[in-house]
């Protein structure tokens, strides 16, 4: 019979936290104590519980899954480590126009130096995603990832945000005016996007861009 991996996880994380029971950690996984008799029955560890834990408790999210490697990658406190680990998720940026492909699985992790980090806003709500579109070239290709700082949602004028519209998720230059949003790109071959007051609601600052990277195939 195979074993059940849900529980040796359980026990694992139980032993590194001081967590004693299924609901104590529900409560700490922010889910109903059903989440993990479902997580239980499909054998199958929800990527959104290694972030959750990372984020808390600063597991490493390989010793999480596997059992293997160090324990612990952060502590509660951001100097007492060099590195933090940020998730790299299946969501493609559209940097032009038309929808995008949306997964909350992480794909990957994205090594940053803690002390930089602190510098550039709040890491426990940063996420990484790849970029598709010319409409921000030169400055951000397509295939470009970017870090994106969810915590930071407030507009600054000319500030390149990840922004959603609609089902559709857009890197642009934000301005709010009295009466409406422009939404701009860098590639003056793409207009700028109007939306009226009215339209507004439609739309959301998921968070600000700070950091871009190419990698050259």
């Amino acid at each position: 019979m195979t074993a059940n991996k849900i529980d040796a996880l359980i026990k694992r994380i139980f032993d590194a936290t001081g967590i004693s029971s299924q609901s104590e950690l529900a409560r700490e996984l922010e889910i109903n104590r059903s989440g993990i008799t479902h997580a239980r029955n499909n054998n199958k560890i929800p990527d959104k519980w290694i972030v959750k834990l990372y984020r808390k408790f600063g597991l490493n999210p390989q010793w999480i899954d596997s059992g293997i490697g160090n324990v612990f990658i952060s502590t509660r406190s951001q100097n007492d480590v060099e590195f933090k680990y940020i998730p790299k998720v299946a969501a493609r940026l559209s940097a032009g126009t038309g929808s995008f492909e949306s997964d909350d699985s992480i794909t990957d992790y994205l090594s940053f130096q803690t002390k930089w980090l602190a510098g550039k806003g709040a890491a426990n709500h940063m996420v990484a995603m790849e970029v598709f579109g010319q409409s921000m070239e030169p400055v951000i290709k397509e295939g470009d990832t970017v870090l994106i700082d969810q915590s930071q949602n407030s507009i600054i004028a000319g500030t390149i945000y990840a922004v959603g519209v609609e089902d559709t998720i857009l890197i642009k230059r934000v301005e709010k005016h009295p009466d409406k949003l422009v939404l701009s790109s860098d590639n003056k071959d793409y207009e700028p996007i109007y939306l009226k007051r009215e339209e507004t609601d439609k739309v959301r600052i998921i968070g600000k861009i700070i950091w871009s990277c190419r990698e050259y195939r």
